[in-house]
Order: C-alpha cells, then structure tokens, then sequence
C-alpha cells in the first residue's frame, strides 16, 4: 500500500535567494512533497575549474526542507560548463554527418569520452561527498534525459576508439568478426580491429550487423557512464533512492540496462507535446485528442517504465500547460493535468512531479508554462494539482500494481535493428508494439511490458511478441514453459544476433513449437491493403506468406495465404493488422483464454489496480461509464464523466 505524493521541478539558481523560502512556503501549501534540483547547475557549482562551491545548493536544500519538502538531487552532467568543453574540445559528440554538438544548449557531450567520464565523476563525487548525507536529500537523479536531442550515437574519435576496443572483446578475433558480419558481401573483409570504421559517411547505407553492433556498443556506453555515478552515488550517498528520468518516444538506448543499477524507474510525461509530434501521420486522430494527448500513449509509457524499474514507478516530469518544444503548443483541455497525473497513479506511479515550478522569464525554455507565471501568479494548473491533493486525500492509500491478464515483450535492440532495415518507410517496430498496446487498451485490459530479458511469464492468459528482432534466451526459455497463449509476429525471429537471415527461415522455432516457416515477405505502402479473409479488416505495411505443416491449422486465411496460423498454444501473425483486424485478433485471444474484455468507444479508457478500476475521460465528449461496465459505487466524477473526468470503482 502507498500513499501517492506530489513533486515540482525548481531552479534555486534562476532565482534569487530571498525568494526561495516563500517558494518553499507555497510548494508545501500546494501539497507538494518532493522538489527536484541542481540538474543543470555546474557552472553554478563550479564557476571556475577546481573551484567547486555548493554553499548555495545546501542553502537552498535547507530552504525547501524546512518547508517540510523533501528534495531529488539531480547530477549535473547533462551540462557541462563552457570552460570544461574549451578545455577538451574533443569531449562533444560528433552526428552521423561529421559535424560537432557545440556548446550552447545541452548535453554537448560523447559518453565514450575518458575525459569527460573522469570530469563527471569528480563532480558527482565532490557533490556527493558535501551533500550526500544531508537529511533532506530523499534521493537523486542521474544527469538528465539520457539521449536526448540524438545524442547517443556519437561519430567521435573517442567513440571509434571504444568501439574498436568492444569489438575486440566480443569476437575475440578478426575472422570471428568477419564471419558474424558476413563482410565477404561487397568485398569488406577486415584484416584487423585497428581497420574498422564507425558506419558513417559511407557511399551508401552501412552494413546492417556493423550498424547493429555500434548501436549497441552506444547503448552499453550510456549504461557504464550512468553506473560511474551510481557507485559515487551508493557509496557517499547511502539510504536515498537512485533514478533517472527516461523519455515518452525513446528507444536509443536499453533503458533496461541502465535502471538495473537504479532503485526504479521515472519519465517525463508530456501528453500534447508528443501528440503533435505525430499531426502528420495521424492528422484525425490528433485533431481529435488535440488537447488531452493520445488516450494510450501515457499509459503505454507508464508501464514501461514500471517494468524497466522493477515494479517501481515515478513522473519525474508532468507537463502542466503548453510546453515549447512541439510543433504547435495548445493548451490542455481543463482537467487534463489532473487527469493524467490521476493515471500514472492507477498505472503504479508513487510519485508525480511537474515541471517546472515557475515560469522561466529567460533561455530556451521561457515559453514552457509552470505552475506559476514569471510574475509568481498561479498559472492554470495549479487549481488541478489542488484538486488532485483533495482526490487523493479522499482515497486514501493505493494498492501496488499487480501482475495484469496479459503482456507484451518489448525489446530496445529490434527497435535499432528496425530502424536500420525497415525495409518499409513507415515499419516502425515502437509503432508495431504502440499499436498492439492500443488494442488491448480498447478491450478495456489491464497489461504489462516484459523485457525480452524476462525469463517467466508464469500468470499471463496471454502474452505478445511483435516484431522481435531475434529471440533471446530468456524468450524462447519463457516461450517454451509458458501455459497461456503466445502471439508472435510479424517479423518475430526473422534474423539471429548477427543479423542474418537464418538457414532454415523465420521464425527459427522448433517444430513442435511452431512448425510454420516464413517464406516471402512484403512491405506494403500506404494505398496498398491486404484483406483478411471477410474477417472486417486488413494488413497494412506489412505482409508474411507462410507454410505450415502437421499440427498447424490457419486461424483465418487472406487472398495471399494465412494470416494468422495456430498449433497448440502458439499464434503466428502474418502481418500488421489495421485497427479492425488488431480488436477481432484481441477478442479471439481473450475468448481462448477467458479473458473477460469489454469494447470501449474511442477516448474512455480504463485501468485496474488492486481492487479498484479506474476510468479516464479522454473524449472531447461526456461518457456514461454504466454503458460499458461500469457498477456502483462510483467514486470521484461519475458515473457520466465530462471531458477529462475521472472515475473509480470498488471491484468485485
């Protein structure tokens, strides 16, 4: 059981000193619990080289304590100094053109630079040693929105180095690297490590297992940085909690990875930002959610991260009104901020923080809105979070997530592999799971991301596999002990590690398994459709021809072979299925394993923790959640929920 809390973001540094007490004051008479800080503040820390002084930050930390806040101390190595970056001009990150990531915003730094590496450990350690036991610091936060702005793949000096060096450890020898490769294809045989270089400004595309292995050398370079600092962190530091705040859209890196070393998981949720992001491919569908965000892409993103922290969640950033960033900045639709933050609550969160406190009146960011104006009038928000204070006062404490009806696994590497051979423009393999996400969401289910580390899925009725790159250990070790239903595909086990079309065809399962082979594929562009078989729907983007034999019947056929096979417990989808297809696959899957579903209309949508559900009014419409399942006691705003309204009900 918990008791859900309520953060902000703050900048003592912006601000000056005699102001931050009465800042305290009202965060605290806000509601507010935790504060976050110092994330961007090294040049505050240390104006000049060696010359590190955090009597203001300690200040400050005692400022916001004695208002009986707890404070999230951040590291602040998204931001190095301009004096640090003159002093080895080396230390940025190069893009995949060759240009150099100048000072003058943020996160102008290659993570496989040594000396950058040394720079960030002296400086988290210096913070640590002077801090790191105050009693108001609860916990800290690593960097900032690790990858952010395309920054973990750097073309460097200092990133070719390394990543000759990891090759090295991983094939032990050239011929070894040559074969997993396949460089005998156009001629690109390696007589040694010291010839490779990083797969760039080539004539035409890399080779894709060279693309691969430097994603991955990228991704294992964010993980080794960020676990320099958490051993500081662990050791001078001890008893406060370790995060990171991940990103909504991000998959440049195994964010698994990282918060392995973390006590959890949090993000930055920003609903409306991400929405316009996507106008251009989905132009209705946003004109539609406008101003609440996408009715899953918050809850898509919470379970994520739940799973990617290991049961424990929180928002370390909440938008609370127009933010700067996107392509067009609406407002939110009035309840929306309470709404959402009322959601990460019902999807496990323990903690949502918003940013920022006030408004900047100055920098890159003076058109995101906080909760206050720059003139310290309260901005929209703030009556939402008073709300929300007075919701969850009423509820009491939450119950912690349990393990939900069904699963999909989610991998970092096929959305790299993915990305470098979509083979179809618009094959996307984070849209691929988004869209298997958004089906389940639409029956009204409960679902938890798996990693495709996760060994057991003991407990599920059903789990997917969509566009897995290629199997992991773990997964097939799950596949094959797994009781429920399993839906693989399109794409799943279409290549081995090394990228390479296996010898004996996809999906590469043991007959008794799934004795079914791909043998054609297809990408299929936008005015191109493929019936499924009178079933009211189709596959777009993509499409498998399959051959099966004994023990495997086609679930429903198309015009160009099955699209959909079955032997035993075992599903194979043959291709990407539109919205209509997606909800007949979801209903015949629930109605194999008794999972109880219930179709909603499109913005309502539904949640279960513990013994409550919760309902969330996306729709620019009001919903009476009675029609669709719904049974008294009806707690909150129902049972005829306006737009952005929220409802909760006792079960069972």
């Amino acid at each position: 059981m918990t008791r859900p809390t309520l953060g902000v973001c703050y900048y003592p540094e912006h601000w000056p000193e005699s102001q931050w007490a009465e800042d305290a004051r009202r965060m605290s008479a806000l509601g507010l619990t935790y504060v976050r800080v110092g994330e961007f503040a090294w040049s505050h820390l240390e104006p000049e080289p060696g010359a590190v002084d955090a009597t203001w930050l300690r200040h400050a930390i005692e400022t916001l304590a004695s208002a009986g806040l707890k404070v999230v101390l951040g590291t602040p190595t998204a931001t190095p100094p301009k004096w640090l970056v003159d002093s080895m001009p080396d230390m940025v990150a190069i893009d995949e053109m060759g240009r150099p990531r100048r000072f003058g915003s943020r996160r102008h730094y290659c993570f496989s630079h040594a000396g950058y590496r040394r720079e960030c450990i002296r400086i988290v350690e210096a913070l640590a040693r002077r801090l790191g036991d105050h009693p108001g610091i609860a916990a800290w936060q690593t960097d900032n929105e690790y990858g952010c702005h395309n920054t973990v793949l750097s073309y460097s000096a200092s990133a070719l180095e390394g990543f000759r060096d990891w090759l090295k450890e991983r094939y032990g020898d050239i011929g070894a690297l040559n074969d997993a490769w396949g460089t005998a294809f156009w001629s690109m045989t390696y007589r040694s490590f010291a010839e490779i270089d990083l797969p760039n400004l080539t004539v035409t595309e890399a080779h894709p297992a060279h693309r691969l292995d430097f994603w991955r050398y990228s991704s294992d370079q964010v993980a080794t940085f960020d676990a320099a600092q958490v051993d500081i962190l662990r050791r001078f530091s001890p008893g406060r909690l370790i995060l990171h705040n991940y990103m909504g859209r991000f998959a440049d890196f195994d964010h698994f990875k990282v918060a392995a070393e973390h006590d959890g998981a949090t993000w930055d949720s920003y609903p409306i930002g991400f929405l316009s992001e996507r106008r251009e491919r989905e132009p209705e569908h946003a004109a539609h959610f406008v101003r609440q965000g996408d009715p899953d892409f918050q809850a898509f993103h919470h379970d994520l991260y739940r799973a990617a922290g290991r049961g424990r969640l929180w928002v370390m950033e909440q938008q609370p009104g127009p933010v700067n960033w996107a392509p067009w900045n609406p407002a939110p639709l009035p309840g929306m901020v309470r709404l959402w933050s009322m959601e990460a609550f019902a999807h496990g969160a323990e903690t949502v923080s918003y940013f920022r406190w006030r408004q900047a009146p100055f920098g890159q960011e003076q058109m995101h809105t906080g909760l206050l104006r720059p003139d310290s009038s309260h901005d929209a928000a703030v009556a939402e979070v008073s709300s929300l204070v007075a919701d969850i006062a009423s509820l009491g404490t939450f119950e912690e997530a349990s393990q939900a009806p069904v699963a999909i696994v989610f991998d970092y590497p096929s959305d790299w592999a993915w990305r470098i051979q979509p083979q179809g423009a618009d094959f996307n393999y984070s849209d691929l799971i988004f869209e298997t996400y958004r089906a389940l969401r639409r029956a009204g289910l409960t679902i938890d991301i798996l990693s495709s580390r996760a060994e057991d899925w003991s407990g599920y009725h059903a789990v997917f596999v969509p566009g897995l790159f290629a199997w992991t250990r773990e997964t097939l070790k799950a596949l094959s002990r797994f009781e429920g239903v399993t839906i693989i595909g399109p794409r799943t086990g279409s290549r081995d590690r090394n990228f390479r079309i296996p010898d004996d065809l996809p999906p590469i399962l043991p007959e008794h398994i799934l004795n079914a082979r791909v043998i054609t594929t297809q990408s299929l562009p936008p005015e191109v459709a493929i019936d499924a078989g009178g079933r009211n729907g189709h596959f777009i983007r993509w499409f498998e021809t399959l051959a099966h034999g004994d023990g495997v019947e086609p679930v429903f056929n198309t015009p160009e072979g099955p699209g959909l096979l079955r032997q035993d417990r075992i599903r194979y989808l043959a291709g990407w299925p539109d919205t209509k297809l997606f909800d007949r696959i979801v209903a015949d899957v629930a109605a194999d394993t008794g999972i109880a579903i219930t179709a909603l209309p499109d913005g309502l949508r539904r949640r279960e923790l513990g013994s409550w559900r919760f309902w969330f009014n996306y729709a620019p419409t009001p919903v009476d959640i009675r029609r669709h399942g719904a049974k008294k006691p009806i707690l909150l705003d129902g049972p005829v929920l306006k737009p952005a309204g929220i409802a909760l009900e006792q079960r069972g």
